[in-house]
């Protein structure tokens, strides 16, 4: 899932999405990373956080990479669900770049909760000012430096709002723990953030929490 080549701007991205998760994450914790790519953030994690970690990513490449950096992986399909997961067998359940991958986010998120303790996930909000402004004046789909890809050969086919992501949220009513927005890297404060961040993490309550 986050197993798409990413541009340059997507590795800056995780760079510092990645510091504010490793933050979140308690030492020594049990921690499934869904969509887990070449293992970058695991490797961080268990290097900065001694977590026990294990990934999954649809394809082959980057379940190579990772059993190259010794990371225990499994080849998986998020699309299918974690059914063979047990309710609140991790600590953290994360999903880092890839909810807007995804064909039943909500679905997905469901089975997180159940399976985490605690579920971390971050995504690029389409409700960013730039976003809208690319979509009013050109009458095309936005590409930015969160969003790079071409509509016809782009792997989100459920972008959101950071509103859209909290209606959810209360929807299903999963206590929202921690919000950190962003505005190209840098942590964003303040009124108005739907407009003026470019990207969103999440720390949530799991059902066993």
């Amino acid at each position: 899932m986050r197993s798409m080549p990413p541009s340059p701007a997507s590795y800056q991205s995780e760079n510092y999405i990645f510091d504010v998760i490793v933050d979140m994450v308690e030492p020594g914790s049990r921690v499934l990373d869904l969509g887990c790519g070449n293992g970058a953030l695991l490797s961080r994690l268990i290097e900065e956080r001694g977590v026990k970690g294990m990934g999954v990513d649809i394809e082959e490449a980057m379940v190579l990479q990772c059993i190259q950096k010794g990371i225990s992986v499994f080849q998986g399909d998020l699309d299918e669900g974690l059914k063979d997961y047990e309710t609140g067998s991790y600590d953290y359940v994360i999903l880092s770049h890839t909810l807007q991958v995804v064909h039943r986010p909500k679905q997905l998120l469901q089975e997180m909760i159940r399976v985490g303790r605690r579920v971390i996930v971050n995504f690029p909000n389409f409700g960013y000012l730039g976003v809208r402004l690319k979509l009013l004046f050109t009458g095309r789909m936005p590409e930015t430096r969160d969003l790079p890809y071409k509509w016809y050969d782009t792997p989100n086919i459920h972008l959101c709002t950071r509103a859209d992501f909290l209606d959810l949220c209360r929807d299903l009513g999963i206590p929202i723990l921690k919000e950190i927005t962003f505005r190209r890297g840098r942590i964003l404060k303040g009124p108005l953030r739907n407009v003026r961040s470019t990207e969103a993490c999440y720390l949530l309550k799991g059902l066993t929490g």
